[in-house]
């Protein structure tokens, strides 16, 4: 809690110095955009964050997200899929990715680290491939089921600022995983599995099974994200559709509490680690510093984030230390 507290500061703290060097921040138009992106990459650290906790990792959600998000467009107009098929399908396919992930894993033993690299460049390979590295895009059509990511609400008293569509499903899916995580014996067995696996294991947790569902999980809200990402640009080229995505989500997942060596989890953090990650991309763009520092920007944070989790550690084990000693 203290740590949110924190980064609550670091949030605030960011908004006030671009509303006040920055004159479009306040705008009604941008905060509509920040909204939307903090909702979009809130989905896909939530998927992370559930991988994150068994002492895993992910590099390979923004290639799901350019195999997703290009395969859409790719089946509705070049193919004629109809959207009752679509959406199936590549939900569907997405979370087989996170099958593979976690059987290759749990079963061969392999490095989640190497399985999910070889998943980076695999995924997005097959999408250039698929639609010869042609961009895709809906044509004008579909206005429909755009609107799950396109739809804004608005809010009495709040002027030009509307809600966008995507802020819904982020709800529904950070109250879900907050529900599974603090309220049911088998999120209890996830964090359980990511402190200790071993001990878990002999304890008669079912850990196979639970780090395989936390990759399915992220590669199903990765291929999820990925149709949203796409509803709201419209159109995508399958070479950079998606590119860096896992780094602004495992940095938001990072910088909201969860612990790289797994064990710890926290729903709230995760969305306002997204949600600091975009502010602090938006004030660089407004303050005219320049979008290369963006990824400078990503750096940090993780370094940061990496480095603050290894000395509470170290301050913690202290601590029962001398507890123990006294």
């Amino acid at each position: 809690m203290r740590k949110h507290w924190g980064l609550l500061g670091v949030f605030v703290t960011v908004c006030v110095v671009a509303a006040i060097f920055g004159s479009n921040f306040l705008t009604a138009y941008n905060l509509m955009n920040l909204t939307q992106r903090t909702a979009l990459f809130s989905i896909l650290a939530l998927g992370v964050g559930m991988v994150i906790v068994t002492g895993g990792i992910d590099l390979s959600i923004g290639s799901v997200v350019c195999l997703a998000g290009i395969a859409t467009p790719w089946l509705l107009v070049e193919h004629g899929w109809s959207p009752v098929e679509v959406v199936p399908t590549v939900l569907l396919g997405s979370a087989l990715i996170g099958l593979a992930h976690g059987l290759l894993i749990t079963r061969l033993r392999l490095q989640p680290f190497l399985v999910t690299l070889c998943g980076l460049l695999l995924y997005r390979g097959i999408a250039r491939w698929m639609t010869s590295d042609q961009s895709q895009g809906f044509q004008g059509g579909f206005d429909g089921l755009r609107a799950i990511a396109l739809e804004r609400f608005a809010l009495p008293g709040f002027g030009d600022f509307r809600i966008p569509a995507t802020v819904i499903p982020l709800a529904v899916l950070g109250t879900l995983s907050a529900l599974f995580l603090t309220r049911t014996v088998w999120g209890r067995w996830l964090v359980a599995t990511g402190s200790n696996e071993a001990a878990a294991r002999y304890s008669g947790v079912p850990t196979t099974w639970l780090v395989t569902g936390a990759y399915v999980a992220c590669s199903l809200l990765a291929g999820f994200g990925g149709m949203l990402f796409i509803f709201d640009i419209g159109s995508g080229q399958p070479s950079d559709f998606g590119n860096f995505y896992e780094l602004y989500a495992i940095a938001a997942v990072v910088l909201g509490g969860c612990s790289l060596r797994g064990g710890t989890a926290s729903v709230g953090g995760i969305v306002l680690g997204t949600a600091t990650l975009q502010v602090l991309r938006n004030a660089i763009i407004l303050l005219g510093l320049g979008s290369q520092l963006e990824f400078a920007v990503i750096g940090a944070v993780l370094l940061v984030g990496v480095a603050a989790d290894e000395l509470l550690r170290r301050a913690h084990r202290r601590r029962q230390e001398s507890r123990q000693s006294a």
